[in-house]
């Protein structure tokens, strides 16, 4: 993932959380909101109500290697915050992308095949 499609700012963060959107999934939260860039920023996040740190890093390289499968499938211009759900503990990366998928589908933004 390269630098510029991380999202590091404090006020970034804030501004999706206050004027994205938001859907669930069983392992997952999804945080959304259109940017004017031509490509997407994604954040990862894992409280500690995950676990240790162990745990929560898992967690993180779950969510990261799922939205690197789906992201050819998504279209540009929007923030993404992935949060993670305490039920992530233990689950193969299968079921971490499935779940990650159904929550971009259920935004309505994932463009289908």
């Amino acid at each position: 993932m390269l630098k510029e499609n991380v999202l590091r700012k404090k006020s970034d963060f804030s501004a999706i959380y206050k004027r994205g959107k938001s859907v669930g999934d069983r392992y997952v939260v999804l945080f959304y909101r259109r940017n004017s860039l031509p490509y997407n920023r994604t954040g990862f996040l894992a409280s500690k109500k995950v676990g240790n740190s162990v745990k929560r890093n898992r967690a993180k390289r779950l969510l990261k290697e799922s939205y690197r499968s789906l992201s050819a499938d998504l279209p540009t211009g929007y923030d993404f915050i992935i949060i993670a759900r305490n039920t992530i503990c233990g689950r193969k990366c299968a079921e971490v992308e499935k779940s990650l998928k159904s929550a971009f589908r259920k935004t309505g933004i994932k463009k289908e095949k």
